[in-house]
């Protein structure tokens, strides 16, 4: 429940650029879990964070690319199902320990597409928790690492961080700086 007052400080990345695909595989079955954990799809972010993701969108725009998010600010009550479904810290941060970036709304999943929206080909496919999402995966073909280290060169530059075993996975340099939320999206879009 929103404190009166308080300040999240939390945007929708479509209204900071509409450019910026959204396709929130929670707010769908299209996930691993199987069901819908989100009641909305909309990707809410840390102002800066967003900022940051703003400037990465505008440098792909220049080759004629751009971003597809695919999960952005999560609350914890929502990460608690994910950690009760794979309790591996490899792929799901533990909510009663250090909980993850998304819970702080700084960290974000995103793929890179073409003009008409189509996914360039990656190491994997999003949530696949096999080695084939590791950033060093040596079975990777050459075009999806070539794709995935220049997404990587771009987030880097924004001071974003990958996650070594997600390739999708990008942290805000300046995660620490925000709290643990669980605020829920539907109080985020009033």
């Amino acid at each position: 429940m929103q404190e009166p007052g308080k300040v999240f400080e939390f945007v929708d990345i479509e209204k900071v650029n509409p450019r910026i695909r959204v396709d929130i595989r929670y707010a769908t079955k299209d996930n691993f879990t199987g069901q819908v954990v989100y009641p909305i799809s909309k990707c809410f972010l840390r102002k800066r964070t967003a900022w940051k993701l703003n400037k990465v969108q505008k440098e792909l725009e220049k080759k004629g690319l751009g971003l597809k998010v695919w999960d952005g600010y999560r609350p914890l009550h929502v990460q608690k199902i994910f950690w009760n479904l794979v309790p591996d810290e490899r792929f799901v941060g533990n909510p009663f320990g250090k909980g993850s970036k998304h819970n702080r709304g700084a960290a974000v999943d995103v793929t890179l597409v073409d003009q008409l929206g189509k996914e360039l080909l990656m190491p994997s496919g999003f949530d696949d928790f096999s080695e084939k999402a590791f950033r060093d995966c040596p079975t990777t073909s050459s075009e999806a690492q070539a794709n995935s280290k220049y997404l990587e060169e771009l987030m880097h530059a924004q001071d974003f961080i990958g996650y070594p075993s997600e390739w999708w996975h990008y942290e805000d340099n300046e995660w620490e700086s925000y709290p643990i939320e669980d605020v829920s999206l539907e109080e985020l879009m009033t």
